[in-house]
């Protein structure tokens, strides 16, 4: 969700711990189609394996991009 936290963190949340940068981008692409636990909570994010990279950098950017300046 954009700005409540439901099962994970809200996006501006991760917009917040995370600075718009290239770097962030292919990590949270990674993570997106990978999962894994352990950075927000025990709760385990699903993987998304089918997902295309480029596809997942496009989620990744548009979360970042919801950070407040």
């Amino acid at each position: 969700n954009k700005t409540n936290k439901i099962i994970g963190p809200a996006y501006v949340e991760v917009a917040k711990k995370y600075a718009n940068t290239e770097k962030n981008v292919n990590y949270l692409a990674d993570k997106i189609i990978k999962g894994g636990t352990g950075v927000w909570g025990t709760m385990p994010m699903t993987a998304h394996a089918t997902l295309k990279k480029e596809d997942a950098k496009l989620m990744a950017k548009y979360i970042l991009s919801l950070r407040k300046k």
